[in-house]
């Protein structure tokens, strides 16, 4: 029996499972393929046999993968959004963070998951990170003194996918530059609307 090196069985488990997720995520980034159990396993520095103590299938596995980016890809924008001082730094900080997650390695993992993954597990982890995005940025466009934040949020969720289509269709060793490229053609559109200044 390996040794476990963690403080309980429990956090030894929680934290194998951790390395598979991350493991299979990695694989998914790098190849957007379903990666096989054993090239998991390896990935994690377990055996094939072991990985199925965790998960009982690759569908298994891949589906615990879709329930934990979409949380983790909401709280990397949320966490920025929080961050900025003012209704109008929000919004920005919103489309920011957007845009960088399509140059982000994340953007292949996405790509990956739609191949991979059944609509029907997507779905519902898919709603609730666009809920979970939509409601700040509703809040602070209506902080921001905006007549229709309903609309204008979709609006700008609109545009930021518009625009970063070439971000995502970019080889990854360009998307940062192409990335930038989009951030500043979003705020020559957005930057007067919410009164950004040089430093914003």
């Amino acid at each position: 029996m390996p040794r476990i090196q963690a403080a309980s069985v429990a956090e030894h488990h929680a934290r194998q499972r951790r390395a598979l997720l991350d493991a299979a995520r990695a694989l998914l980034a790098e190849t957007e393929q379903a990666p096989s159990m054993a090239a998991i396993g390896r990935r994690a520095g377990l055996a094939r046999s072991s990985v199925y103590q965790y998960f009982a299938s690759a569908e298994d596995l891949l589906a615990a993968v879709v329930a934990d980016v979409f949380p983790t890809w909401a709280g990397q924008v949320l966490e920025r959004v929080a961050a900025a001082p003012t209704p109008g730094t929000r919004i920005w900080a919103y489309v920011v963070a957007n845009v960088d997650l399509f140059a982000s390695s994340e953007q292949a993992v996405a790509r990956a998951l739609t191949r991979v993954v059944e609509p029907r597990v997507l779905q519902g982890p898919m709603e609730e990170f666009h809920a979970q995005l939509q409601g700040p940025l509703r809040q602070a466009l209506t902080e921001f003194g905006e007549p229709e934040p309903e609309t204008m949020a979709e609006l700008i969720d609109s545009l930021i996918v518009r625009a970063s289509q070439d971000v995502g269709a970019t080889a990854r060793t360009q998307a940062r530059k192409t990335a930038d490229v989009t951030l500043a053609r979003l705020r020559r559109l957005l930057g007067p609307y919410l009164g950004l200044g040089p430093q914003d």
